[in-house]
């Protein structure tokens, strides 16, 4: 898959095939379009493109809300894109510029000038430009003049998408890592960077890596103990991990570590990936050290059952 940041450096598609679109999660149900993408570029014998915006349009027309959390990182959703086929992906810098376009600038100066398509797929309600003006009417004025097919997502598939996605955030709001991967036919992950913590717990045979989101947007799971697949490099450790604020140990900020089994190699630095594979238990506050240990050794033995 090739990857462009910038319009101004796009080749000349053959037989474009396009799509424009979040693809948040990249789930079951955006996992349909790309396979409907792919298969109408092979028949056309051009190339499959799917469109999408950094940063998600919502951050900057809504700067000050910061409820919103994203399924995926940029990073992640183009590695998981890259999985399913697809010939380009076009990451369209969002500006307060762009989302001022009117419609017609829209599909003029934006799709047609830089894509020249052959096939659009959109979605039947579809809207774009400033003020959301633009839908599929004003998309088949262009149709004959541009000779470009539009292949609808029909309104049933739409919903499918939207519920997915709402599933796949209140899924992991409750710790249900499991349901989630049943909608995106992989596991829930992040990465980060591991830097240094407080160490607690080497202090109770548990050496844990702390790892530091590498985006404020990632939405984090609901705060427990969960048995965790961890990749270091290109190799795959089981492990269990702590989303949470340590109780046993007092008054501590927000963290996310993870002790990664028959593991002991200084990893600060470096970057890692962590797969979420069940929910284990809650996080709690224990009376003393002892019986904290006595629990991590119970938690070892359950995640292990992955």
């Amino acid at each position: 898959m090739k990857v462009f940041n910038n319009l101004k450096e796009l080749p000349k598609f053959q037989n474009a095939v396009i799509t424009v679109g979040t693809f948040d999660g990249v789930h079951k149900g955006h996992q349909q379009i790309l396979n409907k993408l792919n298969a109408l570029a092979q028949k056309q014998q051009g190339e499959s493109i799917l469109i999408t915006f950094h940063p998600h349009p919502r951050f900057i027309i809504n700067p000050n809300d910061t409820s919103l959390k994203l399924i995926n990182t940029l990073d992640e959703k183009i590695k998981l894109l890259e999985s399913y086929g697809i010939d380009n992906l076009v990451i369209v810098p969002f500006t307060k510029a762009f989302s001022e376009l009117s419609a017609e600038a829209y599909v003029e100066d934006f799709l047609l000038k830089n894509f020249t398509p052959n096939v659009i797929v959109i979605g039947y309600d579809h809207h774009f430009g400033k003020g959301r003006k633009g839908n599929i009417d004003l998309l088949k004025t262009y149709q004959s003049r541009h000779h470009f097919e539009i292949e609808l997502i029909q309104k049933e598939e739409l919903e499918d998408i939207t519920i997915s996605s709402t599933k796949i955030r209140q899924a992991l709001a409750h710790g249900d890592v499991q349901l989630a991967k049943e909608l995106m036919n992989h596991h829930y992950f992040i990465e980060g960077e591991v830097v240094e913590g407080a160490k607690l717990g080497r202090t109770i045979s548990f050496p844990t890596a702390n790892i530091a989101l590498s985006a404020s947007y990632k939405l984090i799971p609901k705060e427990g103990v969960y048995a965790v697949n961890v990749l270091v490099e290109t190799k795959q450790y089981k492990g269990m991990l702590n989303i949470g604020h340590k109780p046993t140990f007092k008054n501590q900020d927000l963290s996310i570590e993870v002790h990664i089994f028959d593991f002991d190699k200084d990893i600060y630095g470096k970057k890692i990936i962590v797969e979420f594979v069940y929910f284990i238990r809650e996080e709690i506050k224990f009376e003393s050290i002892e019986a904290l240990q006595n629990q991590l050794q119970k938690d070892k033995i359950e995640a292990l059952k992955n």
